[in-house]
């Protein structure tokens, strides 16, 4: 009975939404000239330096000075929302009223080290039903790789969240080792709490950074020699600097010579979040599919059962964290780049027989050094949180 209270429940909830949407949809329709306005606002796209140039030319010009300041606005409450997707970027007709982010709390105990044995391993399940409609149709629901919603391909298209372009991708993606994560795991911004947003949002306003704008290498280093000026109160050395250089380019993989909004946010936003988080907090905010395809890395580097890795091949598997496409003949990184469902039929699964083929013993006695299973969680769960999103961009270079 209680679960068909809730379902009753939820039914006038979307009802009371609906009628309020309607209502929202009437007044729009009252006001022809501000949907314009606010649609030729919402489909300019540009570099960094091109919003700036053209932000001058308006406000020198004077009328038009009030609907860009409405446009950056509505902009900053977007990042602030946590939402990726503008409003007016596509048609919200016969479309699904898109979810309320809740940014997460810092709990007491989440500076406390967490209980993530190596031995134990947990069950990896994926919800039953779609995560938008609530209905079960077995095959046809597309699962997140990260964690355990699923989804329907047709209910993303009416959310806004999967267009044609990226439609096969995801259909091809969903159910192999490679996977696709959810609108909710794509984006790196909605870890943070509302408190580190809002100085992630000072710090993007006082570098006068434009939310929704992609950045140029010469606007990317310029923002980083601002924040590292604030915060250390001197420049930027020239190591740093080829440092943040080497970021851009990986933030940039297909060499277009600026770097997508969303991808600059993710980075930004892991970037705040290992400075300010401690590892055990990082830790806590690991999925279970995550935690089994780390237990699943380390076992089979584990090549005598000892419970201790290499330094070296802690450091190498950051890199294979992000391998989203996987092109090279199956080996022990297999295990570490595997991101589907735990099963025992997968790589990762396997006995690390064939891994020790692979690996050569000399690299490790030269490089030295030995990791527990707690280090090394401790030393790649940032890359592992950053390896999340869709893009091909790496977030947070190894």
């Amino acid at each position: 009975m209680g679960v068909l209270m809730s379902r009753r429940q939820t039914v006038e909830k979307v009802q009371k939404v609906s009628l309020a949407v309607s209502a929202f949809k009437d007044g729009l329709r009252e006001q022809p000239s501000t949907r314009r306005r606010a649609e030729a606002g919402g489909t300019r796209r540009g570099t960094l330096e091109q919003e700036v140039q053209e932000g001058e030319e308006e406000a020198s010009s004077g009328p038009s000075q009030p609907e860009e300041s409405s446009a950056s606005k509505a902009a900053w409450e977007r990042l602030r929302d946590g939402r990726g997707v503008e409003p007016e970027e596509f048609d919200r007709a016969n479309r699904f009223t898109p979810p309320a982010f809740i940014r997460p709390k810092r709990e007491l105990h989440d500076d406390e080290p967490p209980n993530i044995s190596l031995e134990q391993r947990e069950q990896v399940l994926n919800d039953e039903m779609c995560e938008i409609c609530e209905v079960w149709t077995a095959e046809s629901l597309f699962p997140c790789r990260v964690c355990s919603r699923v989804y329907h391909d047709g209910c993303l298209r009416r959310m806004g969240y999967l267009q044609n372009d990226s439609a096969v991708e995801v259909t091809e993606t969903a159910h192999t080792e490679t996977g696709w994560s959810c609108y909710y795991c794509d984006n790196l911004n909605l870890l943070l709490t509302e408190e580190e947003m809002y100085s992630l949002m000072e710090t993007l306003r006082q570098c006068k950074i434009i939310p929704e704008t992609c950045l140029t290498l010469d606007d990317f280093l310029h923002y980083k020699h601002l924040v590292h000026k604030q915060q250390f109160e001197q420049p930027m050395a020239e190591a740093q600097e080829e440092q943040v250089a080497l970021q851009f380019s990986a933030l940039d993989p297909d060499k277009k010579g600026h770097v997508e909004w969303h991808d600059f946010l993710s980075h930004e936003s892991i970037q705040l979040l290992q400075k300010l988080r401690p590892q055990n907090a990082l830790l806590r905010l690991l999925t279970v599919k995550e935690r089994e395809r780390a237990r699943a890395a380390f076992l089979a580097l584990d090549q005598d059962g000892d419970g201790f890795i290499g330094d070296g091949e802690c450091r190498r598997a950051r890199h294979a964290w992000f391998r989203k496409h996987q092109k090279e003949t199956p080996s022990c990184n297999v295990s570490i780049s595997h991101v589907g469902p735990m099963s025992e039929s997968s790589p990762a699964s396997s006995s690390s027989g064939k891994s020790q083929e692979k690996t050569p013993l000399v690299m490790e006695q030269e490089e030295g050094g030995l990791v527990d299973w707690p280090g090394f969680l401790r030393e790649n769960v940032t890359y592992i949180l950053a390896a999340r999103p869709n893009s091909a961009a790496l977030h947070l270079q190894p």
